[in-house]
């Protein structure tokens, strides 16, 4: 099977106690210490990842800007230089093909990056649709490196090694050229777990010096870097989507929740006319939050109910020591939705999940059972990000002071 290795895949090995295989085929440090040491230092103090799985796509010529904006379902035409946005990238029928942000250097030079799993096929999807169109696309992910630094004592770690910029007055979803450790390299001040937080695009083969040169800088900042155990509790707390367990080519816009980033009022652009009829018959199901009673997490495609069926799911034995107790049952009928991913949300201290639920089901407060380990969960539909709802916390200014109970992470309780 296919195995590929990030620039920093040996710090990886020495210092993680496992790696597994994720999107794009990547191998990928579990934890360090442990999930919920690594998500709580996030929260409080630096958080430090690799992400070198995502795509970097170049993209050059007259004609540039105007193949984007007819790729993407949100308006590039009005973005200025250092700016990023987020999108969509759809087929003829309104299917994702990948959801992507845009790096915009001016109007004939852009950066496309996008997510893990589906790298491949969105290079291809601009490739294809670049031709003729006076553009050159140029996939340059080999040589790249992607950190992210997170955390509400990111900027104040960062000021204190990059060069030449004053990171103060850089805005949310802007990005800049910087030097770190006299190494160029193009820093965006964005990321994927809803804190304050940069993301630094670094030349392969500088890689581990700065990410070793990072880790000694920020001790005193409380820097650690995390796993995927982390990841997944930071971005789901925050209610962000990943592609291959929560969007797919099969589902659009509508149905994650992404449509506001759709600009309808652009004449042209890939599965308008598709998505177009979506917004006018409307959804069977849609993407939403759920908090699980009880302590384990769901499973992927574990099936949902509606809760009327928990009478079915109970049934009383009838002979033997434990007559007439309640025990489970098999799963009656058919199921409203699926689970697409699960986790404990360390800082909300709640079992969160995400899932496909049929849009009659689908408002906040709706009681539904979940189907995993051959038991039935009572889950709670539930208004999302379940943290920090307002995105005070990745927005904050310079002179903001998150408020932070503590320097140090809280330990996990063994």
């Amino acid at each position: 099977m296919v195995e590929r290795r990030s620039p920093f895949y040996d710090y990886h090995l020495r210092h993680a106690g496992q790696l597994v295989k994720g999107g794009g085929d990547y191998m990928f440090p579990v934890a360090y210490t442990s999930g919920v040491d690594e998500h709580l230092n996030t929260r409080t103090n630096v958080g430090m990842q690799d992400i070198s799985s995502m795509g970097e796509v170049d993209i050059k010529g007259p004609g540039a800007e105007r193949l984007i904006n007819r790729l993407v379902v949100n308006e590039i035409t009005n973005m200025e230089p250092g700016q990023m946005r987020y999108t969509t990238m759809c087929n003829e029928n309104g299917g994702i093909v990948d959801d992507i942000t845009v790096y915009k250097f001016n109007d004939e030079h852009f950066m496309i990056v996008t997510s893990s799993a589906p790298r491949k096929q969105a290079v291809r999807w601009l490739a294809e649709h670049a031709l003729g169109s006076s553009t050159y696309v140029t996939e340059i992910s080999g040589a790249v490196a992607l950190v992210v630094l997170q955390g509400p004592r990111s900027r104040e770690f960062l000021r204190t090694v990059v060069e030449e910029i004053d990171l103060n007055p850089l805005p949310f979803f802007r990005f800049t050229p910087t030097v770190i450790n006299d190494t160029e390299l193009l820093l965006s001040r964005s990321g994927y777990t809803g804190e304050l937080g940069y993301e630094l695009y670094i030349p392969a083969e500088d890689a581990g010096g700065v990410w070793e040169f990072l880790l000694k800088q920020g001790k005193p900042f409380g820097l650690q870097p995390y796993g995927v155990l982390a990841m997944q509790s930071l971005r789901m707390e925050k209610a962000f989507p990943l592609y291959g367990p929560d969007i797919s080519v099969d589902v659009t816009p509508f149905h994650v929740g992404l449509d506001r980033w759709i600009r309808f009022d652009k004449r042209e652009f890939v599965g308008r006319d598709a998505l177009l009829r979506v917004q006018e018959t409307g959804i069977q199901e849609r993407w939403v939050g759920l908090i699980l009673e009880g302590n384990a997490p769901a499973n992927a495609n574990d099936p949902i109910h509606t809760i009327s069926d928990v009478a079915s799911f109970r049934r009383k034995k009838r002979s033997g020591s434990e007559a007439g107790e309640a025990t489970d049952a098999a799963a009656p009928g058919e199921p409203i939705g699926r689970i697409t991913s699960s986790t404990k949300g360390h800082s909300v201290d709640k079992m969160l999940a995400f899932g496909y639920v049929r849009t009659s089901h689908a408002w906040p407060g709706s009681k539904l059972l979940v189907m995993t380990g051959g038991r039935p969960v009572v889950a709670t539909v539930t208004q999302t990000p379940f943290f920090d709802p307002a995105g005070a916390r990745m927005r904050a200014k310079a002179t903001d002071n998150p408020n932070r109970v503590a320097t140090k992470p809280v330990a996990q309780n063994k």
